[in-house]
């Protein structure tokens, strides 16, 4: 198990970057290979909604379970919770929470009067040997 990691990011478009380097540092050892791919193409989702949609500050909390998995949140002060929209193949914006529903094994939102928390679960069993 590893304890809960937070960062504060930039409000600017060095917060996905960092992000993602935030990530791989926290990434326990039980699901770094098996969901490090996964779990920085939704944290540049989650960053993104983050930095359009929500107000500062955008704080990424990542914590890693052996059992569990790896949780991952990013947290703002709107408490607007995300809404995940129909998109058209023209379309070129709208799917970032379709993308976390789909490559996420569970996600949700926590709100409260002046902040939300969007979050996703990464839990990849190990392959069969």
């Amino acid at each position: 198990m590893t304890p809960p990691a937070r960062a504060e990011l930039p409000l600017d478009l060095r917060a996905v970057r960092a992000a993602r380097r935030f990530l791989g540092e926290q990434l326990c050892t039980a699901h770094h290979s098996r969901v490090e791919d996964e779990a920085e193409l939704l944290v540049s989702e989650l960053i993104g909604n983050g930095l359009r949609h929500g107000l500062p500050p955008v704080v990424l909390t990542v914590e890693c379970d052996g059992r569990a998995g790896l949780r991952v949140s990013v947290r703002d002060h709107d408490p607007t919770p995300p809404v995940r929209r129909e998109t058209g193949p023209e379309d070129e914006s709208g799917r970032g929470m379709g993308l976390v529903d789909l490559v996420s094994d569970e996600w949700g939102v926590e709100t409260s009067p002046r902040s939300k928390s969007v979050w996703f679960r990464l839990n990849r069993s190990a392959p069969a040997v």
